[in-house]
């Protein structure tokens, strides 16, 4: 029964919505009044909707390369990444310009004609350029976001540009190409604050590869019932994000749901599950979600890091270069496979995969 009363086919309304290539745009646009069930939240977790405004960390990262500001961006990456999970970098080297540019195209692309995304509509994720809502299979009771994706992936930092439509390609390779960049960068910081030698990570090819995700975000005929994105943590090694000024994006730290304040041309760093493992809880990965809104529409892009092709079946486990009798090991070894498949079971009702992975003390 839906909330009137009424029967409810929950699989053949989900499959309808699918099979119109839509997505939840074409809601909006159809004149909806009522957010269909599949997309309603547990009332309780709609209870959370103010943010608490606490200052999330912003590291400047300008003079990387002079020793005494090196060691200083280490050390505010370590707390960041110890006690947050989460912080906002400026000065990281990608010209606003770039960053304007895929937001820009990543609403021109999902204020396209129906018909012009409509062929690219799938939520097989082994599809490398794909647009989609629903992302896999949506089971009760789980919930779907209020929001329309656009994806790509780059393995092993390539992908054919002649795939990815042309209303958005110059401004997707592009930003890319400062992605690359920048994880190179972080990689190398992410590896000191840890502890280790600045090419760690990069030997370990555990951000060698890509997803970018272009996210829009109608605005909803009843927000307080569905959440633009569900909580959820991520599960790859870092996440960065850049978002356009309308806010709602919320990160749960302590006991709240603290709101990330925009700040143009910054991005987000966001520590994934996979980091937390190989650090043995060193580092955080923490959970984050977006507000679905009354009006207007919001846009960001989400860059996921994750391994190489060769290291996919290669298990990661907490570093041995971090053990000790006083630090032992929390995790048993996985490969990124059975850790990303263990997380697309787990992400929608809200629970962490790293339990999953948690060594008997």
């Amino acid at each position: 029964m839906d909330s009137d009363g009424c029967d409810y086919d929950w699989d053949k309304e989900v499959e309808e919505f699918e099979r119109s290539k839509a997505g939840v745009k074409g809601l909006v646009d159809s004149g909806i009044a009522k957010v269909p069930i599949f997309f309603v939240n547990d009332p309780l977790e709609s209870n959370f909707q103010n943010g608490v405004k606490v200052q999330i960390p912003v590291i400047d990262l300008q003079g990387i390369h002079e020793r005494s500001r090196r060691i200083e961006i280490v050390d505010e990456i370590r707390k960041a990444s110890q006690t947050w999970g989460f912080f906002q970098m400026v000065n990281h080297g990608v010209p606003i310009s770039v960053t304007d540019a895929i937001l820009d195209s990543t609403r021109r692309f999902h204020e396209q004609p129906k018909e012009d995304k409509m062929e690219l509509y799938s939520s097989d994720g082994r599809r490398n350029v794909r647009f989609y809502t629903i992302n896999g299979r949506l089971k009760k009771p789980d919930a779907a976001s209020w929001r329309d994706a656009f994806s790509c992936t780059f393995m092993d930092d390539v992908v054919d540009p002649l795939v990815i439509p042309l209303v958005c390609r110059n401004e997707i390779t592009e930003y890319m190409k400062h992605m690359i960049n920048l994880r190179d960068v972080l990689s190398e910081l992410l590896s000191e604050s840890i502890g280790l030698h600045r090419d760690f990570l990069q030997k370990m090819e555990c951000m060698k590869s890509e997803y970018l995700s272009c996210l829009y975000y109608p605005a909803c005929p009843e927000p307080h019932k569905t959440f633009g994105t569900v909580k959820h943590s991520d599960p790859t090694i870092l996440t960065v994000l850049v978002q356009d000024g309308s806010g709602g994006l919320q990160i749960h730290h302590g006991d709240n749901w603290v709101d990330v304040p925009p700040i143009r041309g910054a991005l987000i760093a966001n520590i994934g599950d996979l980091l937390q493992l190989i650090t043995n809880d060193k580092f955080k990965s923490v959970e984050h979600r977006v507000l679905a809104r009354s009006t207007g529409t919001r846009v960001s892009a989400a860059c996921f890091f994750y391994p190489s092709t060769d290291r996919m079946m290669k298990s990661y486990g907490p570093l041995k270069e971090l053990m000790s009798e006083d630090n032992v090991p929390l995790y048993r070894e996985v490969n990124y496979i059975e850790f990303v498949t263990h997380y697309q079971k787990k992400v929608r009702g809200g629970n962490s995969a790293l339990s999953n992975f948690k060594l008997q003390q």
